[in-house]
């Protein structure tokens, strides 16, 4: 088991939390699994940016980015060299450290 730590967060996981994922999950569906409700317009298609991450450890350990991510992660909100669409990128062996940003460009999202 991979071992993810989140860091805080004030709406997801404002105490932040370390969590566990099985190598060939996406960091979405963990935190999903783990009850952290992080956004995800799409469903995990890969077709928006909610679920934007940015990966501040561990980040060669993933898989790499495709065409369509690159893509993606351009229209997104406090994109830096290390982000990831959390459904897109998908746990290995080494261990993560997530930060999830404070902001989306998820206009549809309720108590905004």
């Amino acid at each position: 088991m991979t071992i993810i730590k989140i860091l805080p967060h004030p709406e997801y996981c404002p105490q932040g939390a370390e969590i566990t994922a099985t190598p060939g999950t996406s960091i979405c569906e963990a935190l999903l699994e783990n009850n952290i409700a992080i956004e995800h317009a799409c469903d995990m298609s890969c077709a928006c940016t909610t679920c934007h991450v940015i990966v501040r450890e561990g980040m060669a350990s993933l898989n790499e980015l495709d065409e369509n991510e690159e893509d993606l992660l351009d229209r997104a909100w406090g994109l830096e060299p290390n982000s990831r669409l959390s459904c897109q990128a998908f746990v290995a062996q080494k261990d993560l450290v997530v930060e999830i940003p404070r902001y989306t460009i998820n206009h549809a999202k309720e108590n905004h």
